[in-house]
């Protein structure tokens, strides 16, 4: 029997491409189209039954009767478990007519947020700071490190997508999806960029590479009151600075670093020349501005859950299908299409483009144009030679030493010194020291922990940027709102400090209201994520404190909802300035 010319590897990659494409049904086409998601079994196994409070369908449903062949991993696992069920999945699609090999992505999984919208924390992986931590330290070379790490523990457990670097401006100060971005400073985020997708993709896209799906274009951020646009609520995304092409900058950067991948973002544009819809589905946007003006060749993957309703955690959540709600959802997939989007992300009904196509709205070759792009990364990547991985060699891979090591000195570094009264930093000796919300044990090595604060030399208080929480279990995830503590938290956080001198490090997700926290620590840190131990060590002078605030820090909420959206840093009177950070 002669091996069909896609099977052969001394062929050209669009040689391949067309052979394997004038082999597909309609059927097989369509679901090369979706972007779907899946969990798995803690022991490595695929999910075999649902019962639909997260996911419609089970992963032998997806594979082999819906025919879908890219999926993103939700939840955190083991090494070892999440190759054995990369194999498990891979083995599936081999048993397909055509036995087209699975692409895996991932959310980022380097850090400490756990979002199932948007992230995961490190689990068994090396762990980092957040983007906003890199951006703190502000070095592509750090950078360019952080992604090659990403791309070593990926490839070890068969992860071929990245679904980052977000490379959006952190302009409007509420927006819950700042931790994920480079900052509000568009020249850093550009030059960060280029140094993430080389560290991802290497000089070119291979069979070492995994492939960047950078988001979201042409920049989220601007959003109208700072909510996101994942809900109804927050879907207007608005230019009142009329700083629309500062946010593109960063994304031209990232075409011409060659990014293999471009996510659209949800939010629909008012106040502009743009169509009013979400920029998945804008013909201006997609086709005119990102395959026309910047040259992009690559796949446009739209941003999850367009098309259809959705069930999450057991609440229904609508279509975010802005601008377009009205439509039926096959009118909407052909208005993404007519757009130039290439794949759906977070959607698995290809019956839908089956009959956009058997109807005659959607051209069989619009349809072609789409898979060859998606098989041609496919071949590129190399999964039709080896989409197999060796769970003992992830083991040793995820998490490794070095690797570990590389985080733990970035979240170090990533550390800002904001305030420091009296040169309380770096600490001396071993003082008494009274804690809220740091593990005893790391602090009972640097100091004798008591239960008093009046007992203290010091105290060590550790926040967390305030937010509104919401009803809505999946938008609880998403930390909006309000950025300054209620008046009762305050009072008691502020009585602590009137008690004994203590050392503050809040997290900072977003852009904190913290005045009278600032005037009143005897010192002020701000982590992007980072162990008890970095904290430490740079409070006792073990490690060096290197980060700049990669936003500024208002001073109040009056100055919050009175700045303009889409304008870095453009609070009056900023307690910090962007930029701001003390070297000790």
């Amino acid at each position: 029997m002669t091996t069909p010319a896609y099977r052969d590897a001394a062929l050209p990659v669009d040689r391949r491409v067309e052979d394997l494409l004038s082999r597909m049904t309609l059927e097989e086409k369509a679901g090369q189209l979706f972007h779907s998601m899946l969990t798995m079994n803690p022991d490595g196994t695929p999910v075999t039954e649902t019962d639909g409070s997260l996911l419609p369908y089970s992963t032998p449903e997806l594979v082999g009767e819906r025919l879908l062949t890219h999926f993103n991993l939700l939840g955190t696992y083991g090494a070892r478990e999440m190759a054995r069920w990369q194999n498990a999945v891979q083995e599936m699609a081999a048993q397909t007519r055509l036995g087209i090999p699975v692409t895996l992505s991932t959310d980022p999984r380097h850090a400490f947020t756990d979002n199932v919208g948007a992230s995961f924390n490190s689990g068994a992986f090396s762990a980092w700071p957040e983007a906003l931590g890199l951006a703190a330290i502000g070095d592509p070379e750090l950078v360019f490190r952080f992604a090659d790490t990403v791309r070593r523990e990926y490839l070890s457990v068969g992860f071929r997508v990245a679904l980052h670097p977000q490379i959006d401006l952190a302009t409007e100060p509420r927006w819950a999806r700042q931790t994920g971005t480079f900052g509000s400073d568009a020249k850093l985020t550009g030059e960060l960029v280029r140094a993430y997708v080389r560290g991802l993709q290497g000089e070119e896209l291979g069979t070492r590479s995994v492939a960047a799906m950078v988001k979201h274009f042409p920049g989220g951020g601007p959003q109208k009151d700072g909510e996101d646009p994942h809900f109804p609520h927050g879907k207007e995304q608005v230019y009142p600075g009329g700083l629309r092409d500062h946010h593109l900058a960063p994304f031209r950067e990232a075409v011409a670093a060659g990014c293999s991948q471009m996510m659209p973002y949800y939010g629909q544009p008012v106040g502009t020349d743009w169509e009013e819809v979400g920029f998945g589905f804008s013909k201006g946007v997609i086709t005119g501005l990102l395959r026309e003006e910047l040259g992009f060749g690559g796949i446009v993957c739209t941003d999850w859950g367009l098309l259809t309703d959705s069930t999450i955690f057991g609440e229904v959540h609508e279509a975010r299908a802005w601008g377009l709600e009205h439509l039926p959802v096959a009118e909407r997939a052909a208005r993404a299409l007519d757009a130039g989007a290439d794949q759906f992300g977070g959607e698995q009904c290809p019956e839908v483009i089956v009959e956009l196509v058997r109807s005659g709205r959607i051209a069989g070759s619009r349809i072609d144009t789409s898979v060859r792009r998606l098989l041609r990364e496919k071949f590129t990547l190399g999964l039709f030679e080896d989409p197999y991985v060796d769970p003992d060699l992830a083991e040793e891979t995820v998490g490794r030493a070095d690797f570990a090591a590389l985080g733990a000195t970035a979240q170090r570094r990533s550390l800002t010194v904001l305030t420091n009264r009296g040169g309380t930093l770096p600490v001396a000796g071993r003082p008494r020291l009274y804690t809220e919300n740091v593990d005893p044990a790391v602090a009972g090595r640097y100091g004798e922990v008591v239960d008093r604060p009046e007992e203290a030399d010091l105290a060590v208080l550790r926040l967390r940027t305030p937010y509104e929480p919401r009803e809505n279990l999946f938008e609880s995830f998403f930390h909006s709102g309000r950025l300054d503590f209620p008046e009762e938290e305050l009072a008691g956080i502020l009585r602590l400090l009137d008690t004994v001198p203590t050392l503050v490090c809040i997290n900072l997700e977003r852009a904190a209201v913290i005045p009278e926290i600032a005037e009143r620590a005897a010192a002020l840190v701000a982590d992007y994520g980072a162990a008890d131990e970095a904290l430490f060590d740079v409070a006792f002078g073990r490690a060096r404190a290197e980060g700049r605030l990669p936003f500024e820090l208002p001073r109040s909420m009056a100055a919050v909802e009175a700045s303009r959206p889409d304008v870095p840093n453009d609070t009056a009177d900023p307690v910090f300035p962007h930029g701001h950070g003390l070297l000790l």
